[in-house]
């Protein structure tokens, strides 16, 4: 059952990021609209079915929460990283986007929250 969670996991990630960078548009497609939207919907249907399977991962030993805990914060580090690397960068040549600065405050403000449902509820 844990194998089979966590291979769900995987190949749902994994297909997560092979449409992410058909949304960088690598080898010059034309993106017509109806192929943009319809890349949208399956976009929002496989993040959410990830979001279901991580939001419903049970563990059943100390081992299982330190590994739950170590992948949580190396994709937080990772995450915030390239976020902070991406606001350098763009800041640099003068053209900031706002959503990096809103992702990277929503990760922190997130952070934040869950330590603090942490050490309330447990």
């Amino acid at each position: 059952m844990k194998n089979s969670i966590f291979l769900n996991e995987t190949i749902i990630a994994t297909v997560l990021v092979v449409l992410l960078v058909l949304f960088l548009n690598p080898f010059d497609f034309l993106m017509p609209p109806p192929f943009l939207s319809m890349l949208v919907i399956v976009l929002i249907a496989i993040f959410g079915m990830f979001v279901s399977i991580v939001w419903k991962e049970q563990v059943r030993d100390e081992r299982e929460v330190l590994h739950r805990m170590l992948a949580g914060r190396f994709a937080f580090l990772v995450g915030s990283s390239i976020l902070v690397i991406g606001i350098i960068v763009q800041e640099l040549r003068h053209v900031t986007d706002p959503w990096l600065i809103y992702a990277l405050s929503g990760m922190l403000i997130a952070k934040i929250v869950g330590m603090l449902y942490g050490q309330k509820k447990y």
